[in-house]
């Protein structure tokens, strides 16, 4: 079975991926995690609360220690890793060849999983880890295809292959542009982002020292800005190629909306995929609702010296073709994220295969049309039967549902 497995920036972002198709999660626990903000998210009672919580759905949890660790932190990384050995995640993320002996060490039940940052292009590096210990390679993204089938034929290891998410102009991340400008250090999982910071760029006589501003427009340029993977189009030629075991979607960071839908996403499409019911347009319509840097299909199709169009240079941002508006956590009642106003319309966002029961009362109505569900509230009545007009983002009151629908479900325009 190929595996969906997703990102879990916190406990909430967890339970969401779990509830809307992943496999498996990743996610970590103190600096060091290569996402050190989200890491932050997680203490040991709500990271075991997870482990937990996705054991009882049959959903994995990988934990990231994926960082590139100084020797004043070794003795940390040690006390980390017997922490992980008690909490029993189903594999560790782990980078260096150093954290990897440590792991087998203080950490000796726990699988290890190779990560991205270790930059393994070919099947004699693939070897190499396997007989460290390892259980699977995550695939530099920098990797085609036809290399991660040789992999696979050459080397009995599980592949996993990133196929949604932020890329970063550097080799595989290793990149100190945050280090030198903010002090942030990548590849400790504090980096600032700053590849996505708009710049100015001027050249210089050497003879008189005058320097000419050279611009794109009046903002600058985003000259290191690349575009985010989107490889859906392309899950059914993976599943084909029989060497991947695991598709990997990027964005501990990102937001709630991000994770459900990505997750939701692929998994249709690797459900499609193997039912010979393929159909990349509903997929990419899908992924189009998501804020992103737009969308490039990176390297595992085409080879790098092939591609055009893998860098944004206008922005570091661009909206999603729809907003969302509200969140449920229980079904019952919707916290806002945008804007809710009674007789309006809002699609109903949930996981794949839930069934969503249509109703007409006096709160409000949901109905189907197209093929699409809707709700429509009539009054919007919090928790103490406080009525209002709108809700806004921020807004502390929730509003109740005008029937219980499924955890996690979202409401979008």
């Amino acid at each position: 079975m190929i595996e969906i497995v997703a990102p879990a920036g916190n406990l909430k972002k967890l339970k969401i991926a779990v509830n809307y198709g992943a496999n498996a999660v990743y996610a970590g626990l103190s600096q060091f995690s290569l996402r050190s903000r989200s890491a932050k998210e997680f203490n040991e009672e709500s990271f075991l609360e997870g482990i937990n919580y996705a054991h009882s759905k049959n959903v994995k949890v990988y934990a990231t220690v994926n960082g590139f660790h100084t020797s004043a932190q070794l003795d940390g990384l040690k006390r980390h890793l017997k922490t992980l050995e008690r909490l029993k995640p189903d594999a560790l993320i782990i980078a260096s060849v150093g954290a990897m002996k440590l792991a087998k060490e203080f950490a000796p039940s726990i699988p290890i999983h190779v990560s991205t940052q270790a930059n393994v292009l070919n099947y004699a590096d693939a070897q190499v880890y396997k007989e460290l210990g390892a259980k699977r390679v995550v695939l530099a993204r920098e990797l085609s295809l036809k290399d991660a089938c040789d992999i696979a034929n050459n080397c009995d290891v599980e592949l996993e292959a990133f196929v949604h998410g932020s890329m970063c102009f550097a080799y595989s991340g290793r990149c100190l542009i945050s280090a030198v400008q903010s002090g942030r250090r990548s590849n400790l999982g504090s980096c600032a982002n700053d590849c996505r910071f708009p710049y100015e760029l001027y050249a210089k006589n050497p003879e008189n020292n005058a320097l000419f501003r050279i611009e794109e427009n009046e903002s600058g340029t985003h000259i290191f800005n690349s575009k985010d993977l989107n490889l859906a189009k392309y899950i059914d030629k993976i599943v084909q190629s029989k060497a991947i075991s695991a598709l990997k979607i990027e964005g501990r960071t990102k937001s709630e909306y991000y994770v459900a839908c990505a997750v939701r996403t692929y998994a249709k499409a690797l459900k499609d995929a193997l039912n010979n019911t393929f159909n990349p347009s509903e997929y990419e319509a899908e992924l189009n609702t998501l804020k992103s840097r737009g969308f490039t299909d990176g390297y595992l199709i085409n080879r790098p010296y092939e591609k055009d169009d893998t860098q944004n240079h206008i922005t570091s941002i661009m909206q999603g073709a729809m907003q969302v508006q509200a969140i449920s956590e229980d079904g019952e009642f919707f916290a806002s994220k945008g804007i809710l106003r009674v007789n309006e319309s809002y699609e109903i966002f949930a996981p794949n295969d839930i069934l969503i029961p249509q109703c007409d009362n006096e709160i409000g109505k949901i109905f189907c049309k197209d093929g699409k569900y809707f709700l429509e509230f009539k009054k919007l009545i919090n928790e103490k039967n406080k009525e209002f007009n709108e809700l806004h983002s921020g807004n502390i009151n929730l509003c109740k549902s005008p029937v219980k629908l499924c955890e996690f479900v979202f409401l979008r325009s």
